[in-house]
């Protein structure tokens, strides 16, 4: 498996791993991304050329995606609108990159029999009342809330139909929320780190009750890297590091870690639909595969986190106004 496929790695999450595996192994990576908002070409700024590609393109183009699955002994399919507000906003965006554009890429790995992994989140379970002692499992009902989430259980599904039907080499990781380096200002910790360094009061929906489950970026890297080595074909695998906090308790940890009073925030509405608590059992990950998390503690975790974004300003004041203004423009 010396060339990789990564569809999104200009993202979040995507970049994460296309440093994670050009850090720890030989491999080549090609990152396959259509550049939208939510991307940034300087999180991939000076990852070696001889073994790094970057191509623009959108995974629904067809001709380009079999083009590119063809030179590629594998595929890791991150690429998707994520932004659960702006899936209730417009949804088709939604369908066209999460549904089709999986679709796409699947329909090029069973052409060429291309290994393929599917990254996927938690959301499509739906959510867990506060005071449940269950977490999600491979076995766990679909129920998802939201467009986004709709459209991510879709796409999980197509998975293991082109698994059954076609015999795709493929594997599917749902995990918990990500945070770490190069995540976009939009979303719930970086908005908040970036509000108390710009001197802005951070903004909790409703009470701040809402529980989730938080893993490092390199963390999920290590995991899915792992999943694409040694994990079973057709098989489910879910990532967490035993991270739960509610955004009250994370909002008041990054104002104190930053030096503020841990009382220095406003509440706003409620999200429509917004999911109480996600939890992750990751049994399955941690006994068939040896995997570990690094990060074990969620403090320790965010200072290093706190401190990326305390040092690389330029990579995220660019975005930080118009980021502001869709909030603002969505009352929110």
């Amino acid at each position: 498996m010396s060339h990789i496929l990564v569809t999104g790695g200009a993202g979040f999450i995507g970049s994460n791993f296309v440093h994670h595996v050009l850090d720890n192994t030989v491999h080549h990576v090609t990152v396959l991304d259509k550049l939208t908002y939510a991307a940034n070409t300087a999180s991939l700024e000076g990852l070696p050329a001889s073994r790094f590609t970057l191509v623009q393109g959108d995974i629904a183009d067809a001709d380009l995606v079999d083009d590119l699955v063809a030179g590629h002994d594998a595929v890791v399919h991150y690429a998707a609108e994520s932004h659960n507000d702006n899936s209730l906003d417009d949804p088709r965006p939604f369908l066209e990159s999460n549904v089709i554009g999986t679709y796409t890429l699947l329909e090029a790995a069973r052409r060429h029999g291309t290994r393929f992994h599917h990254i996927s989140t938690d959301e499509v379970y739906g959510d867990l009342a506060l005071d449940d002692p269950n977490r999600f499992t491979e076995s766990t009902a679909y129920n998802p809330s939201s467009p986004y989430s709709s459209t991510k259980a879709a796409s999980d599904l197509l998975v293991r139909a082109w698994v059954r039907s076609f015999g795709v080499d493929a594997t599917i990781s749902n995990c918990s929320n990500n945070y770490g380096p190069y995540q976009h200002v939009e979303k719930f910790i970086p908005r908040q780190i970036t509000n108390v360094l710009t001197g802005v009061r951070p903004k909790l929906y409703g009470a701040g009750a809402n529980v989730r489950d938080w893993i490092h970026a390199d963390d999920h890297s290590s995991a899915v890297l792992t999943i694409l080595e040694h994990g079973r074909i057709g098989e489910t695998y879910l990532i967490g590091a035993d991270g739960e906090m509610n955004n009250r308790e994370v909002v008041e940890m990054i104002l104190g870690q930053l030096g503020q009073p841990t009382d220095a925030y406003d509440l706003v509405t409620d999200r429509v639909g917004h999911d109480l608590r996600y939890a992750i059992d990751s049994t399955k990950l941690r006994s068939e595969l040896s995997w570990e998390p690094r990060y074990t503690n969620f403090a320790e975790g965010l200072a290093a986190t706190i401190a990326w974004y305390q040092s690389n300003r330029d990579w995220w004041e660019p975005q930080k106004d118009a980021a502001e203004a869709r909030y603002a423009a969505q009352g929110r």
